[in-house]
Formats: C-alpha cells, sequence, structure tokens
C-alpha cells in the first residue's frame, strides 16, 4: 500500500523500505517484487535496532531533522496512511 500511496507524495516525502534479518538476494528479489521507483530500499539490521523495530511490517515517519514523527506496527488502509502522510508533508 505505501507503494501504491507514495506517488502522489513524491515531491514532499521521501519513501525508503529498510530490510533485514535476510540476505541481500533474496532481499532483492522480494523488493523487485513488491516495491516501484517510489520506494527506496536497502538492507541494513542496525536500523531495525536504532528504531526499536522488533518485526514487519513496521513504519517510522521521520522530518528532516531526524525527529520521529510517529510509528506504527502493522498494515495501514490507504485512508489512514494518507492521513499520516499528509500530517509529516505538513511538517
Amino acid at each position: 500500500m505505501i507503494d501504491a500511496v507514495a506517488s502522489d507524495y513524491q515531491d514532499t516525502i521521501s519513501f525508503i523500505a529498510v530490510a533485514g534479518r535476510s540476505d541481500l538476494d533474496p532481499t532483492a528479489a522480494r523488493a523487485e517484487e513488491l516495491l516501484s521507483d517510489n520506494v527506496a530500499w536497502g538492507l541494513d539490521d542496525s536500523i531495525w535496532e536504532l528504531y526499536d523495530i522488533l518485526g514487519q511490517p513496521a513504519s517510522v515517519m521521520i522530518t528532516g531533522d531526524d525527529i520521529i514523527v510517529e510509528g506504527w506496527y502493522g498494515a495501514l488502509g490507504e485512508d489512514d496512511m494518507r492521513s499520516k502522510f499528509d500530517l509529516l508533508a505538513s511538517l
């Protein structure tokens, strides 16, 4: 859902998917299936610890000043996701 909605926010929000607890090749294959050019991705277990991520799916919204605005576990519907992205875009 994030990938589908991300195109509407490309001018104001950067989207990055961070994978972890896997190897690069299977992660790259899965990222190719799930993500378009709207979402960049990387593989880095240290990010999980830095933001206290225990499992997936998890999301964290961060300002350009590295301030955590909000984080959540689980999937969101499109309307809820857009509300959160609208908030982040307004900051």
